[in-house]
C-alpha cells in the first residue's frame, strides 16, 4: 500500500507499534525485530535506532541485553502515554453525543517576557481540547482535569480555572463556532476517509497496514477537541471515520497478530529500574 502523506513521524509509529503489540503484556522486543517490521513501512534501520535511543532518553522505553540483542521495554511513563491511546480510540471515541452543557475554562495572564511558558501552555491546552474563545481566555467541552493536564507546567499562580454553563444570551453554537476551527477538523476526518475508504487501503501486508491505520487514526482523534455533536452538523464526518476506522481494525487485527507473532522477538520485560 502507498503510505499516507504526510508519513507518520518514526516516533509516533513507534508508540503506536508498542501500543498494539507491547501494552499489557509485559513484554520487550528486540531491535531487530522491530526494524524488520518498520523497514516494511519505509523507516529505515537508522531511523528505527535513532528513535529507540530518543525513546529510550525521554523515558518513554527502557533497554536490556540480551546476549549481543538489546531489547526494549516500556516505562511506566510510557504505559502512561499509551495507555491514554487506547481508551481514546476505544472508550472515549471520536463522537461526543453524551455532553452534559457544562464547559471547563481557563483563564490566564502571564508576563509579557515569557514566551516559552506561553507556547507551552497553549500547546497543552490545545493537546487537552481546549480552544481560545477571546484573548486569555480557553475554553473546552466537559470535565477536563486541569490539574493534571497542566500542574506540571508551575503556572498555577497565573491560572484561574472555571466549569459552568452557558447563559442567555450566549448560545453552545456560538462558543463552538468561535472557539474551534470545524472546518479544518472536518477537513481531517474526510482526509482519513478519503485514504483509508477506497478497496484494498490496508494493502497485502496486515502488520504494516495496522500500524499506519492505527497511528493515523490516533494522531486525528488527539487533535479532535471532541465538540457536543449536537452542536455540529448532521453529517459530521467523525462519525463516519470513525465507523471506518472500527471496521478496518477488526479486518486487519487476527492476521496482524498472527504475522506479529511470527516475526517478533520477545522476552519476558524485566520490571523497571525507575518510575518517571
Amino acid at each position: 500500500m502507498t503510505s499516507p502523506e504526510p508519513a507518520p513521524r518514526p516516533q509516533s509509529l513507534m508508540l503506536n507499534f508498542f501500543g498494539i503489540h507491547v501494552l499489557g503484556r509485559d513484554t520487550a522486543l528486540s531491535s531487530g525485530s522491530v526494524i524488520e517490521v518498520f523497514a516494511r513501512v519505509g523507516v529505515t534501520e537508522e531511523a528505527v535506532r535513532s528513535t529507540l535511543t530518543r525513546m529510550t532518553g525521554r523515558g518513554l522505553l527502557e533497554r536490556h541485553r540480551r546476549g549481543r540483542k538489546a531489547y526494549f521495554a516500556l516505562t511506566p511513563r510510557a504505559v502512561t502515554v499509551l495507555q491514554d491511546g487506547h481508551d481514546r480510540i476505544w472508550r472515549t471515541g471520536a463522537v461526543n453525543r453524551d455532553w452534559d452543557g457544562q464547559w471547563t475554562l481557563v483563564g490566564y495572564s502571564l508576563p509579557e517576557a515569557w514566551r516559552r511558558e506561553r507556547h507551552d501552555l497553549r500547546s497543552r491546552l490545545t493537546w487537552g481540547g481546549f480552544g481560545l474563545l477571546q484573548n486569555g481566555l480557553w475554553v473546552a467541552p466537559g470535565v477536563v482535569d486541569v490539574a493534571a493536564l497542566l500542574g506540571d507546567l508551575g503556572l498555577d499562580a497565573h491560572l484561574r480555572v472555571f466549569r459552568g454553563t452557558v447563559l442567555t444570551p450566549t448560545e453552545a453554537g456560538q462558543v463552538v463556532e468561535s472557539a474551534f476551527d470545524t472546518v479544518a477538523i472536518a477537513a481531517q476526518y474526510r482526509t482519513f476517509l478519503d485514504r483509508w475508504s477506497p478497496p484494498g487501503a490496508l494493502g497485502g501486508d496486515p502488520l504494516s497496514g495496522q500500524l499506519l491505520l492505527h497511528t493515523d487514526w490516533l494522531e486525528l482523534v488527539r487533535r479532535d477537541p471532541r465538540l457536543p455533536a449536537e452542536h455540529l452538523p448532521a453529517d459530521w464526518p467523525a462519525i463516519r471515520a470513525e465507523q471506518l476506522f472500527h471496521t478496518l481494525a477488526r479486518r486487519c487485527a487476527a492476521a496482524a497478530r498472527a504475522e506479529a507473532v511470527r516475526i517478533l522477538d520477545t522476552v519476558p520485560a524485566p520490571s523497571p529500574s525507575a518510575t518517571p
